[in-house]
């Protein structure tokens, strides 16, 4: 199915479910130098959590984000309050360099994670649409029934509520699935909204429009910003999905970036309750949600390395025919799409960028689970600030490096960025820019050299560089959200170059239309 297809229920644009409901009133962008205790760079939930987490406890704080808040991956979640994090307990018992203690550590912090939140909610009473739901993993093959069920031992030892089921209230045959008992959802951005209004109220500081491009260490160390201002505080921390500073961490080749897709339906039938996620390859996410009085059901999943694979568009179709399989879809409010990071051994790094700049640190790598991981690194940071733990005394800890899985990952993963950089250069085109129809972007050859053309729908043209502004990777089209995606670290462009997310900092470069033969001024739109 497409998007000519007559049956097709796809919308056009891609919107959040979520950021729909945004009516919070804008913050103004920094335009002097500020001075605060804490300088905390990123609006999604682990800023805004830990801004909260620290004004309660007297700080002056103050937030910097590069667009509107809850604008990256917090406003395009599934919203899943959960330690199911897919299959991962079995894998890190078994692996040397976590083993028992630290698998169990890391159910336990998220599981303090989720008490938090609804602790949080019940004390402030937050609208915010929590519930309660069992989280469910399941098996359609005889290869993942058996590593669920090594899944539900490894839930066993650790003391994990759950066990293995035999079916799920869907049209899904499976093989066997596994329960984790007691997780939640909600409205994320219904629940910061109410986090963000607390931060105002006792003194904290809020920066939209405001890009952190570097820090200037020292004992107070400054972030810089893209418009020339700076702000300094005693600590500063990155929240900001990928890290905005790197320092020596060398963070760029020790994380990858994935893409996956959402649509929120409409369907004939009542959703039968709880959050279901496939163990098999695509991967099919479900839960429901209730917006305005009407229960819509969210279908994610198609996830793939960003700037790789097939047409965006076919991922959102490839959701709408499951849907329509299982559901029977009456209509499709909502498409979007989400970006997550993933480090070498599938645990975030939280805590200082290097050990040698302990007032500097960092927290990314949620590996599509953020709300839980991202409010785990909010209360890892209190209690460092706090004093009540070393910076670098926790499993989380972002200067570790083990050598097994993570030395296999970090070849993996840079080989893999080697291999962009060389074909990107090579790769040979044919396609023109006036081959484009209205609504079409694509890599095109200029003069020999390789560019991006986007024809929007009034039918100007829109030419950019192909270049990457972080290493040099060569973007690719992305015609599901019509964005340029770096497929090295996982930067992203708006069609006319503007940076949508980084590591990159500056906008792709525009290209001149006077220096296509084949083009007039008036066709280019410009």
């Amino acid at each position: 199915m497409t998007y000519n297809d007559e049956n097709a229920k796809l919308p056009k644009s891609s919107k959040s479910l979520w950021m729909n409901f945004n009516d919070m009133e804008g913050f103004p962008t920094l335009d002097e130098h500020t001075e605060v205790d804490v300088v905390i760079v990123g609006g999604g939930i682990t800023g805004i959590t830990s801004a909260y987490l620290l004004v309660n406890e007297g700080f002056k704080v103050a937030i910097v984000e590069a667009d509107k808040l809850f604008s990256g991956t917090t406003g395009h979640t599934t919203a899943k309050i959960t330690a199911q994090h897919s299959l991962i307990y079995d894998k890190f018992i078994h692996s040397m360099d976590i083993g028992m203690n630290k698998a169990k550590l890391y159910y336990e912090k998220n599981k303090d994670a989720l008490a938090f939140i609804k602790e949080t909610v019940e004390e402030n009473k937050i609208d915010c649409d929590y519930c309660e739901q069992d989280s469910y993993i399941y098996a359609t093959t005889e290869e993942y029934r058996r590593k669920l069920e090594k899944e539900a031992l490894a839930y066993e030892k650790i003391g994990i509520e759950g066990g293995l089921v035999d079916n799920i209230p869907f049209n899904i045959t499976i093989k066997n699935g596994l329960v984790m008992k007691n997780q939640a959802q909600f409205h994320p951005v219904k629940y910061l909204t109410h986090l963000v209004q607390v931060i105002i109220e006792k003194g904290g500081l809020i920066f939209e429009n405001t890009t952190a491009v570097n820090i200037k260490t020292g004992d107070k160390p400054s972030v810089l910003t893209r418009e020339g201002t700076s702000i300094t505080g005693n600590y500063i921390l990155s929240c900001s999905h990928f890290p905005f500073y790197e320092g020596a961490g060398l963070y760029s080749t020790r994380l990858h970036a994935e893409r996956s897709y959402i649509i929120a339906v409409k369907a004939k039938d009542a959703y039968p309750g709880g959050m279901y996620i496939s163990a098999d390859q695509p991967i099919r996410s479900l839960r429901s949600a209730t917006i305005a009085g009407e229960e819509m059901i969210l279908i994610g999943g198609e996830g793939h390395k960003t700037g790789e694979g097939k047409s965006t568009l076919a991922h959102f179709n490839a959701l709408e025919k499951f849907g329509n399989d299982v559901f029977d879809i009456e209509s499709i409010a909502y498409r979007w799409s989400a970006q997550d990071l993933y480090t070498l051994d599938n645990i975030p790094y939280i805590g200082a960028v290097t050990l040698s700049q302990p007032n500097i640190m960092i927290a990314t790598g949620y590996r599509k689970w953020g709300m839980t991981n991202g409010t785990v690194a909010a209360l890892l940071f209190k209690d460092i600030l706090l004093k009540k733990i070393r910076v670098d005394e926790h499993m989380f800890g972002p200067s570790r490096f083990h050598l097994n899985p993570s030395l296999k990952n970090f070849l993996v993963d840079n080989a893999n960025v080697a291999g962009h950089l060389i074909k990107g250069k090579l790769e040979i085109l044919s396609k023109d820019a006036s081959d484009l129809s209205t609504g079409e972007g694509a890599v095109i050859t200029v003069d020999g050299h390789r560019k991006g053309a986007y024809k929007d729908d009034t039918g100007k043209l829109h030419i950019i560089d192909t270049t990457c502004t972080h290493i040099g990777c060569e973007v690719e089209w992305n015609d599901g959200e019509r964005s340029w995606d770096c497929p090295c670290h996982g930067s992203r462009f708006s069609y006319t170059g503007e940076v949508i997310e980084g590591p990159a900092e500056k906008p792709l470069q525009k290209y001149d239309y006077k220096m296509i033969d084949n083009l007039t001024s008036e066709d280019s739109g410009y």
